[in-house]
């Protein structure tokens, strides 16, 4: 959401005695997340199309991170301290050099999480400068929603690091002989969206902007998430590295299929508002035919509905 911590606000931690006492014995000796090396220096995990569960940890999106001459960047941490332990672990199996930033994309617990895996390295945490407050907005609602989704011990040692490190329109970090360029965009997937280039390789981390295969979650506004992308397909990329979703090369072409479905969406929604029925008959109504296209639909579209329901109900 500037709403940035400020440079001398400490940052919360992961205590020592709350992992020794709540983290399962995987946490404590963390293996390595199998990444894949997208190009030189550029390594990604793919994340599990699935609901977050004590089996998974959490790490249901992707994450990422880049190794340049003189430290390291990490992109989203996953959505548990389990997931960022494991993270960091990969980090380690690759490279001794410091992480220097770690960069959340946006708000949502499966991609911050794992940021207290990361405090004893004292990297920046960067985002959008809309991310504190989102997450201190959201706080109580998402330790309930980690208890209810990981248990209690994976959910305790998982606590909220706020960025320090704020981007209100562009900003670039350099990692030595690599330079990140980020960039805030208006409210689209949420209202605190932050895509990521890696100018070397040609990478572009989109976070929850882009989703393939997996149902998109409309968390912010229909209109602003199609009017960003107009301008996401403008941006030139190698490799393009969805929130969800395997990375692809076939871009600006990987956004047609969650063009299409916001735009159907949109208009379902207007054309349910046109005619005069109500939100719960939008909610079971509108664009089922994208039912077959996208895994997770049923646990997400109705809500993909009434959001833009509420958003639309009153436009011109």
């Amino acid at each position: 959401m500037t709403f940035a911590a400020p440079a001398n606000t400490p940052r919360r931690r992961c205590p020592l005695l709350a992992v020794l006492a709540l983290c399962s014995a995987t946490c404590m000796a963390a293996p390595a997340l199998t990444v894949q090396e997208l190009a030189p220096g550029v390594f990604v995990h793919v994340g599990a199309h699935a609901m977050a569960t004590p089996q998974n940890g959490g790490a249901i999106a992707n994450v990422a991170f880049v190794v340049g001459a003189r430290c390291i960047a990490v992109i989203d941490t996953g959505g548990s301290y389990e997931e960022g332990a494991s993270l960091r672990a990969a980090v380690r199996a690759h490279s001794p050099l410091p992480v220097c930033y770690v960069i959340n994309t946006h708000v949502h617990p499966d991609h911050v999480y794992g940021n207290a895996a990361f405090t004893d390295d004292h990297p920046h945490f960067v985002g959008h400068h809309k991310l504190a407050a989102a997450m201190r907005a959201r706080q109580a609602y998402y330790v309930q929603y980690l208890e209810r989704t990981l248990g209690p011990a994976l959910a305790g040692p998982s606590t909220q690091v706020l960025p320090d490190t704020a981007v209100a329109v562009r900003q670039t970090l350099d990692l030595g002989g690599r330079t990140l360029v980020l960039r805030a965009w208006p409210t689209a997937h949420t209202d605190n969206d932050l895509s990521v280039l890696d100018e070397q390789s040609g990478t572009l981390f989109l976070g929850d902007l882009l989703f393939t295969e997996r149902i998109p979650v409309i968390d912010g506004s229909v209109r602003g998430w199609l009017a960003t992308m107009e301008n996401l397909r403008a941006m030139r990329a190698s490799h393009v590295v969805p929130g969800h979703g395997a990375p692809t090369t076939d871009w600006p072409a990987a956004l047609a299929p969650q063009e299409r479905y916001l735009a159907a969406v949109r208009d379902g929604v207007r054309q349910a508002l046109r005619d005069r029925r109500s939100i719960g008959q939008a909610s079971t109504e509108v664009a089922l035919s994208e039912r077959g296209n996208w895994k997770l639909f049923d646990a997400y579209h109705a809500h993909n509905v009434t959001t833009t329901f509420a958003e639309l109900e009153w436009e011109d």
